[in-house]
């Protein structure tokens, strides 16, 4: 396996030869300097690691009721411990023990390192990958819980484990979800409504009026490409389409084609302007209206906000309102996943794809989980392979399985200028469809959403977007992650969310000033947007309209074509 010289991994094999090779990474740091903080750092973490191994293994703090609480997981934290097989016997005791204590001290080792945040933040996540995978509760003859099942089941765990395991190895990737449970547009994308437009790069749907009226201008949802759409339209009582149709707006979806090899040569400006800007067309021939409103979710919003940009730039106003949930357009702080796009990885696929190609849905799918990599992979891996218990049916992660490809000119132009160089938040400093960009000349009113425990867009990140936009902007945070926090119906009356009508350069003051409310922010939403929806008319009879005609039922081919 090649390595760069900002390879999480070669860096700390470094470290361990000396740090000789970590110190070019720094120029402003004095390598004498540190050094010789770094041995003792490292010194003094070596020694108290020794002292609880030799402690534990001695029986001194078995007894100890304070060590093994300070051990215990923190609840919703990490759960591979929590079952009292790991303290019952003293022998897997002590195996835990060890690696907690193992664990704190590489990532010790690697706090004390004295270079830049971004380098750090790359070991950081290097350590961690090394230390979730080695993790007792990942082998079945560290873990008590997999042998205590086989001796029950008498070996029949083991043998449906390897079942598991080798339906896993035939897909490529770990089955987080039971593929089985679900059939797009079956169980999940069941909205009634049609595909009225279609072009090489995607389909617009139209949903069908579930009541009398409805507002003038019509909401048009942009969902990210790197997933299917359906994630706006889940279960029916999930389904935040559903949930919009039923507050009296015309709902139109963009349905994004999994890019396949001939697909590969579309750009950033191709989604632009036979995707973003196409589908505004579709939505106002269709309705009649002036304006529409239009919701951009992820990186959706961020294809959603640049079109708009460009459209403004050509003195183009046909958008009433934007709201983008859990999206970024200043990428200063990307989280963890920042650290992931170096220069030489970018150069990278540039040089591979960016002249025409794919990159991989299954690619950027395994990257995303590796993030989260205890909840997202090696749960899964311990419970299916170990436990030979399949995984459960949920909608969420089965929508997450259902990965896409992306163009290799447009995934190489958006992470250049988004992640890497950080272009889009500076105006001018991007030419999108032949004019130069500027955020600032979107003065529509934006309700902007994040999630407080995102780990892709980090909250204070999407409320950078109220300092680029120049309309009024209403933020609100809610509870969760990036996907939990957005789908969250009123029925279920979950988690909470946080408003404050006041805004904030400093998004710690914003959130310190604000209200946590109940429940669902679905509503608070809806009623903003009513205020951007114009008059009540009459619903349409039919779906489509004589230039753009019904092609076939909704959810549409796209949405159904799978990775390859």
């Amino acid at each position: 396996m090649s390595t760069t010289p900002n390879d999480p991994i070669e860096m700390f094999a470094n470290l361990l030869k000396g740090g000789q090779d970590v110190f070019g990474n720094a120029p402003h740091v004095d390598p004498m300097a540190g050094f010789t903080a770094l041995t003792r750092q490292m010194t003094e973490a070596q020694q108290q690691f020794m002292k609880q191994v030799t402690d534990f293994w001695s029986g001194k703090s078995a007894a100890s009721d304070e060590t093994d609480a300070q051990s215990k997981p923190t609840p919703g934290e990490d759960k591979r411990f929590a079952a009292d097989a790991w303290r019952n016997d003293p022998r897997f005791d002590l195996v835990r023990r060890t690696y907690l204590a193992y664990s704190d001290f590489l990532k010790g080792a690697v706090e004390s390192v004295p270079l830049d945040d971004t380098t750090k933040a790359q070991m950081r996540y290097g350590m961690r990958q090394f230390v979730d995978a080695m993790s007792p509760s990942n082998f079945f003859a560290t873990n008590p819980e997999a042998m205590q099942l086989a001796a029950e089941t008498g070996g029949q765990s083991v043998v449906q484990g390897m079942n598991l395991f080798f339906e896993d190895l035939g897909k490529g990737q770990v089955s987080s979800t039971d593929e089985k449970a679900y059939v797009v547009g079956k169980d999940l994308a069941t909205t009634p409504g049609a595909v009225i437009f279609e072009n090489d790069l995607m389909q617009v749907i139209q949903y069908a009026p579930t009541t009398a009226e409805v507002h003038e201008h019509p909401l048009l949802m942009i969902p990210p490409c790197i997933n299917k759409f359906y994630i706006l339209d889940l279960k029916p009582e999930n389904s935040i389409v559903r949930h919009v149709v039923g507050q009296g707006h015309t709902v139109f979806m963009v349905s994004w084609r999994n890019a396949g090899p001939e697909q590969g040569h579309w750009t950033w400006d191709d989604y632009l302007r036979e995707g973003v800007m196409r589908a505004i067309d579709v939505a106002l021939g269709v309705s009649g209206a002036d304006k529409v409103n239009a919701l951009g979710f992820c990186v959706g919003g961020t294809l959603l906000a640049c079109a708009i940009a460009v459209q403004r730039a050509q003195e183009i106003d046909r958008v009433a309102s934007i709201t983008l949930l859990t999206t970024m357009l200043d990428f200063t702080d990307t989280g963890e996943i920042g650290a992931l796009v170096t220069p030489q990885s970018v150069a990278a696929r540039e040089a591979s794809i960016g002249s025409g190609g794919l990159m991989k849905g299954k690619e950027l799918a395994f990257t995303f989980s590796s993030l989260r990599s205890n909840d997202l992979i090696w749960q899964y891996v311990v419970n299916s392979y170990l436990k030979g218990k399949g995984p459960p049916a949920f909608d969420m992660l089965y929508w997450n399985a259902d990965s896409t490809n992306l163009p290799g000119p447009m995934f190489c132009w958006y992470v250049r200028n988004t992640y890497l160089e950080n272009n889009l938040r500076i105006a001018g400093k991007t030419t999108q469809c032949g004019v130069p960009v500027d955020l600032s000349l979107i003065d529509i009113p934006a309700f902007v959403y994040a999630s407080r425990e995102d780990h892709i867009v980090p909250w204070h990140t999407a409320y950078a977007s109220i300092e680029l936009l120049a309309g009024e902007s209403t933020f609100v945070l809610g509870a969760s992650g990036h996907i939990a926090g957005v789908i969250n119906p009123p029925a279920k009356n979950k988690r909470n969310f946080w408003v404050n009508s006041v805004t904030d350069p400093d998004p710690d003051r914003w959130f310190e000033g604000s209200q946590s409310m109940p429940g669902s922010w679905w509503p608070t939403w809806t009623q903003w947007l009513d205020g951007h929806a114009g008059a009540m008319v009459p619903a349409g009879k039919t779906l489509g309209n004589r230039q753009y005609k019904r092609v076939e039922d909704a959810p549409g081919r796209y949405v159904l074509q799978e990775d390859e």
